[in-house]
């Protein structure tokens, strides 16, 4: 059995699910799991009589000036017991080895972030797919971001006290992270379901919208000429511009070991993709998580219960 230095993971979930057990089942000596959720009427509180050895549960409580996700994160950081840490989510499958590969990736590279491929699970969430290997994969591969979803570092490499301070008055925990933390992103995805409704995935759409416009300001005008570039080019040629695309999204896709027939609709996807950034920006508020958010600047953000 390889040795590591004893780590956090923290999990922020309301349910004991499937990843509980990956997760849990993954631990070593010293190592510990906190499931933070937000308060003890969520489900989960329901089971800490029950608690595998080494797994915890916090109390985050409700936020107030932060999403509910770094509100959670921050509480984590608070409470670990150890160094080294990873921050994980719910929402994809951890295989049996996703711990060790991490610890092997961390000794080789030092930070690592594993990447996201979002998998649409309603007609517009797919059609947004290609869009989403584009910028949420391709993205933070090229561009050394941090994914919250699977991410290990030291508390040392960061300046940790500025960096708590800054998540608990904005909305993205990753995205904050980049800002403190030298990672080395990995070409190895997570495929992670997104949507179920028109809703849902339009809320989504404009929480990312609004994480890049706040987050990286020059990013999101570098991605909304890019978008106004490439729609002109799409109008104006459209059989070349279907082709070509069609085929740049296959080699995404098929560079990052993902099989998805969604890369076909390329072309529609880069359509949609400048009106909904738009959109997405000119909302005064969007839901997440049973609760709805107004964003106004990168550091002011109020929150309402749904």
């Amino acid at each position: 059995m390889e040795e590591h230095p004893p780590i956090s993971i923290l999990l922020p979930t309301t349910r004991w699910n499937s990843v509980c057990e990956e997760l849990s089942a993954q631990l070593r000596d010293k190592d510990e799991l906190l499931i933070i959720c937000d308060s003890k009427s969520d489900p989960i509180a329901g089971q800490i009589s029950s608690l595998p050895e080494q797994v915890e549960i916090l109390f985050a409580g409700s936020p107030k000036s932060c999403s509910g996700k770094a509100n959670a994160i921050a509480t984590g950081m608070e409470e670990a017991s150890h160094q080294r840490l990873v921050w994980t989510d719910d929402d994809f499958h951890h295989p049996p080895d996703w711990l060790s590969q991490l610890h092997r990736d961390y000794e080789q590279n030092g930070p690592v972030t594993e990447i996201p491929f979002f998998i649409g699970k309603d007609p517009l969430a797919m059609l947004l797919e290609p869009v989403y290997a584009f910028g949420g994969t391709l993205g933070v591969y090229i561009g050394d971001i941090v994914w919250g979803g699977a991410v290990m570092f030291d508390r040392i490499e960061i300046d940790e006290q500025a960096f708590l301070d800054d998540l608990q008055r904005t909305i993205s925990d990753d995205g904050v992270l980049t800002e403190y933390l030298d990672v080395t992103p990995l070409r190895r995805v997570r495929t992670v379901p997104i949507g179920g409704s028109f809703r849902q995935t339009l809320e989504r759409h404009t929480r990312f919208s609004q994480i890049v416009h706040y987050q990286d300001p020059t990013a999101f005008a570098v991605l909304c000429l890019t978008a106004v570039i490439t729609l002109i080019g799409c109008l104006l040629f459209p059989v070349p511009a279907l082709i070509l695309l069609t085929l740049l999204y296959t080699a995404i896709y098929l560079f990052f070991g993902v099989k998805r027939w969604t890369a076909i609709l390329a072309y529609p996807s880069v359509l949609i993709q400048l009106p909904l950034l738009l959109y997405g920006i000119s909302r005064t508020s969007f839901v997440w998580a049973g609760r709805r958010y107004e964003w106004r600047s990168k550091f002011d953000v109020d929150v309402y219960e749904e």
